[in-house]
């Protein structure tokens, strides 16, 4: 399938916008299926913007979604991947911070937060972080989900303890 044009991929995400903006006035039952598909639809075209290069628009996209599910670990551990993406570690680490106090095993938040928080220096935080990514549950999620990053996580913690 080819790549959609500027004008499309906008059009897409004004409509899913739109939608979003319907759920949060109330026009849609939070955590019905049709919010579930809503929140679904947010995700998947917030990274397709990312992939297109423009993050800044997925983490727009993201940040609506989240008016309307504020408590929903994925949108915010998505909002930290794509400004960790971005650069903007210090945004990234609040966000997974907060997936991160929702649901302290959820891998990919511990993931961007261990590295937001590696780019910022802060490198006990970091090793806290990455070895908790490294262990139980979050391990598992990481070797099922992501088994490409595990790789890297070891290598960061043994660079960051070295350090």
């Amino acid at each position: 399938m080819p790549l959609q044009t500027h004008t499309e991929a906008r059009s897409a995400v004004s409509m899913i916008d739109a939608s979003i903006e319907e759920q949060v006035h109330g026009r849609v039952r939070p955590g019905s299926s049709e919010a579930r598909l809503l929140l679904a639809q947010a995700r998947n075209a917030a990274y397709a913007q990312a992939a297109q290069g423009r993050l800044g628009d997925g983490v727009a996209l993201l940040c609506n979604a989240l008016e309307m599910a504020p408590m929903s670990v994925d949108l915010l551990s998505d909002v930290g991947a794509l400004l960790l993406a971005a650069g903007q570690l210090q945004e990234a680490a609040l966000y997974a911070h907060r997936a991160v106090l929702l649901s302290p095993q959820h891998a990919p938040s511990l993931y961007t937060l261990g590295f937001a928080l590696s780019g910022l220096g802060e490198v006990k935080a970091a090793i806290e972080v990455l070895t908790l990514l490294s262990e139980g549950e979050a391990l598992e999620t990481l070797r099922r989900d992501s088994p490409e990053l595990m790789p890297i996580v070891e290598t960061e913690l043994l660079r960051l303890r070295a350090a």
